[in-house]
């Protein structure tokens, strides 16, 4: 397709489950014909320059950082890199990016013929400020939200409400979000449950979530038709557009182009997943940021081991032990565990990555056990492989919530790491899931289910268009019609 002169600007927060959903957007609309100029910090715009092809018209742009001057290590420009506290202190230093990104937009107006404006900003839903950045340019500005509506629903009204703040119940409501029904103390993530009005991450979100309402449009990682509910709830709280355009995903071998290399290769994975029956392997990963505690990892062990289950479980060093730690799994699992499943043929354990979407979608694979990030759901429920939840942080806990309540694909194990999980009660629901009982057949039914919706979705036909590809075309005239407006 011939490439047009209008360019769009995307600009993620600085983490890998946030730059993943971005690039896979990039290459959506680089398709449609347009320029796409890719912004982030130098170490991450670095790490992705092996992704793009020699002619590929997604262009990658560096904004100034320095990491130390925030009391952050001076490599500190990626939260995957992080603790848990370091990560917030890293979202909260961003706003500094303010005064680069209006440099940076002056200098591509004036790069493009002085006055050549972009057609778009597409900004990360942490990043409420580039609107009003945007706007002094004259330039169309949406927020695209990599998650789900309901999940995220729940956590904008937990954080503007503070609702358990003002009960003495282990239960409450969410004031203007009824549709969601009552919520445990359980479902609050460490930041909420110490949250206070002047704690630095809750001002960080009393001033970021109300703004979103000051872009012209807000695009979520979702469909319409399974998702009414959230995005329905958005519409009447923000009063603009908003668009499901999801899902939003990159391939295996794009991923491991950006620095995500499996430790087993794809091919090893499938040569051990053909020797097994379809629909007997139990997948376990917990994401790129998220990990549970050397307890917990043994009652998990030992419930695999018990349950005689077939698995692949990609295993991070637990809490209390540094990310980059070396990896001795037999250092936190039972004694003999690795050798016995090895020689039983009845599991692989995988350090740190794992080859995901080649596990999920190969037929042997019945279930996955995850801590419901969004970006893992999309890919599971892309291949209709129903979910077993370990909610871990932010808006997991209500992504969760969404898949057991409404979507009906998922039951939950635990609730972040603190959770006291017996293995008797992780064997129950595996079982549950991948037993052959009626429950275990009804979720697989809804899950494949919402596989076809997710094909109908992103059909792009010249007789037909899913619903998330009539959403990207809406938010194109949008835009061009705004720059049109603008240079009347």
């Amino acid at each position: 397709m011939e490439k047009r002169k209008e360019n769009v600007v995307l600009f993620p927060f600085m983490a890998h489950s946030h730059i993943t959903p971005f690039l896979a957007l990039a290459q959506q609309i680089e398709r449609k014909g347009y320029t796409v100029t890719f912004v982030n910090t130098s170490i991450n715009i670095k790490k992705l320059q092996k992704f793009l092809p020699s002619n590929s018209s997604i262009r990658l742009l560096e904004i100034p950082f320095k990491a130390a001057e925030h009391g952050l290590p001076p490599e500190a420009e990626n939260s995957d890199s992080l603790p848990y506290k370091l990560a917030l202190h890293l979202l909260e230093a961003s706003s500094c990016l303010e005064q680069p990104f209006r440099k940076l937009l002056a200098d591509l107006v004036e790069r493009n013929g002085g006055g050549v404006k972009p057609v778009c900003v597409v900004a990360d839903f942490l990043f409420e400020w580039t609107a009003h950045v945007a706007h002094e340019f004259g330039v169309f500005h949406a927020i695209f939200s990599c998650t789900g509506g309901y999940g995220m629903a729940c956590f904008y009204s937990m954080w503007l409400n503070l609702p358990h703040k003002h009960t003495q119940s282990l239960e409450f409501m969410l004031p203007d979000f009824p549709e969601a029904g009552k919520l445990h103390v359980t479902q609050l993530s460490p930041a909420l449950l110490v949250a206070q009005e002047d704690d630095p991450f809750t001002i960080f979100q009393w001033k970021n979530l109300p703004n979103w309402s000051k872009s012209d449009g807000i695009l979520f990682n979702t469909f319409e038709v399974i998702d009414k509910t959230g995005l329905a709830y958005f519409r009447r709280k923000l009063g603009i557009p908003v668009l499901a355009v999801g899902p939003m995903l990159l391939s295996e071998y794009d991923r491991s182009r950006i620095g995500r290399k499996p430790a087993i290769s794809p091919a090893l994975c499938v040569e051990w997943l053909n020797k097994k029956q379809p629909n007997s392997v139990l997948f376990i990963s917990f994401g790129s940021q998220n990990t549970i505690s050397a307890s917990q990892m043994l009652q998990l062990a030992k419930a695999l081991d018990s349950s005689r289950t077939n698995f692949i479980w990609v295993v991070r060093p637990p809490l209390g032990y540094p990310m980059n730690a070396d990896f001795v799994p037999q250092d936190w699992l039972p004694e003999g565990f690795v050798q016995h499943i090895q020689d039983q043929e009845m599991g692989l354990i995988v350090e740190k990555w794992g080859p995901q979407m080649e596990i999920l979608s190969h037929k042997s694979t019945a279930a996955f056990l995850c801590n419901c990030g969004w970006n893992s759901v999309l890919e599971s429920l892309k291949n209709g492989v129903p979910l077993i939840g370990w909610p871990m942080a932010a808006e997991q806990y209500y992504n969760a919530k969404y898949l057991v309540e409404e979507a009906g694909v998922c039951v939950e194990v635990a609730r972040g790491t603190n959770f006291a999980v017996r293995q008797e009660e992780i064997m129950e629901k595996i079982e549950l899931v991948m037993g052959d009982n009626y429950k275990s057949k009804e979720i697989k039914r809804k899950a494949c289910e919402i596989k076809e919706i997710i094909k109908d979705a992103t059909r792009d036909e010249e007789s037909y268009k899913g619903s998330s590809v009539q959403a990207m075309e809406e938010l194109f005239i949008a835009a061009l019609l705004s720059k049109e407006n603008t240079n009347v």
